[in-house]
């Protein structure tokens, strides 16, 4: 779709993307979703192509290319079905490195965020704990200072590359009696003493290492200290923003592969002498569920826009994260009903599709969380302001 968003340079983009990922990821997928491990070699395959570098400025070996890029990326990551591996590969680099594009020290970017554009350092997002779920205020992992490090204790959950990564922007207290304007960032590596990973057994998603981390009288130098004291909640409510347009992105690009999937299978289908796609309640059904997603998905191309401007656009974000997954849910559900028993057979791709999509309204941020987010902007007149730096 070339026109109001995307150049043909973006277009260029997307053809290469789509052929690397065929040639160099397509070949691999069954075996990493089977054993839940990517092997190591893709990361530089990806560094190579400059995949990692999109948002990062060239000064630091980036590409410094605008965010309809970054949607074309997603898109087709979601596209050859392996929502984990996707996961693996958007946390690295809108999770972790979005902290070190915005937030890091130019030390900082030398020892982290270049090697991560170069795909010799692997990163995660260490903020939801245990009993904290989205309450990202109420964590109970402390950083106290002492010398020249900070003593990490506490625990992680539900944390995408925290088995095999390799470092972790980790969210921790510096002063618990003050609530949110207590929370610091902090770079953690991840094979530091005192730091252990448990991995766990996911629905879907199952490519990717989803971690819970514990964390034991970690020594965290106190040049791994991101910002100021006290500034984490800031950078990470900041950072929440892309994080939900991303699964707003992966949510309508996933819908769109599941219909052209079906679409496809429909053609071919026969029942009572003719293709399934020429009995009206299915065709109906369908064009009902490709409206539905291709109003997500020029909301979304919308809200990057927005972003790319550099608008602090937490509501329309989150409106883009809440009704893009909860389409596409509804969208891959219907799909396998329309490909009837086959749709329960793990050979066709809408069993995994299900699973995977499953995650977008959990993930980043409950459905129920973000409609109060909007409600507190909508009814509540709150402002959402971005950090001062």
């Amino acid at each position: 779709m070339i026109g109001m968003y995307f150049t043909e340079e973006h277009h260029l983009f997307r053809e290469s993307l789509k052929d690397f990922l065929q040639k160099e990821v397509v070949p691999h997928i069954e075996k990493w979703e089977e054993t839940g491990t990517i092997e190591r070699f893709i990361w530089t395959k990806f560094a190579e192509m400059g995949y990692f570098g999109l948002a990062t400025p060239e000064s630091h070996d980036g590409l410094g290319l605008d965010l309809f890029y970054t949607a074309i990326f997603l898109e087709e990551l979601q596209k050859i079905n392996s929502g984990g591996f996707a996961a693996a590969i958007w946390a690295h680099v809108y999770l972790a490195m979005t902290h070190l594009n915005k937030n890091a020290s130019a030390q900082q970017k030398e020892a982290y965020l270049i090697p991560s554009v170069h795909g010799e350092k692997i990163g995660c997002l260490g903020v939801t704990e245990p009993f904290g779920g989205s309450d990202v205020a109420g964590m109970r992992t402390t950083a106290v200072r002492k010398g020249d490090f900070y003593i990490v204790n506490g625990s992680k959950t539900f944390i995408t590359n925290g088995v095999y990564g390799d470092y972790i922007i980790l969210a921790a207290k510096t002063d618990p009696t003050v609530g949110n304007k207590g929370i610091s960032l902090f770079i953690v590596d991840r094979n530091s003493k005192g730091v252990s990973a448990n991995k766990l057994n996911k629905l879907g998603w199952r490519a990717s290492d989803t971690a819970e981390l514990a964390f034991d009288n970690v020594e965290v130098p106190v040049a791994n200290l991101m910002g100021s004291e006290g500034s984490g909640f800031g950078f990470i409510m900041e950072a929440f923003a892309l994080e939900r347009l991303v699964m707003g992105i992966n949510a309508h690009a996933r819908a769109e592969y599941a219909l052209e999937y079906t679409l496809q299978y429909m053609s071919e289908r026969e029942a009572f002498g003719k293709s399934i796609d020429q009995y009206q309640a299915l065709r109906h059904r369908l064009v009902d569920l490709y409206a539905e997603m291709e109003l997500c998905k020029h909301y979304n191309y919308g809200v990057v826009a927005k972003l790319d401007k550099g608008a602090y656009a937490v509501k329309e974000a989150t409106i883009s994260k809440l009704k893009s997954t909860k389409m596409a849910d509804e969208v891959i559900y219907h799909c396998l009903q329309f490909l009837g028993g086959y749709g329960y057979i793990e050979d066709y791709p809408m069993a995994r599709l299900l699973r995977d999509s499953r995650l977008g309204p959990i993930g980043g941020g409950t459905s129920e969380i973000l409609r109060e987010i909007v409600a507190k902007i909508v009814i509540d007149k709150k402002e959402y302001k971005a950090p001062k730096k």
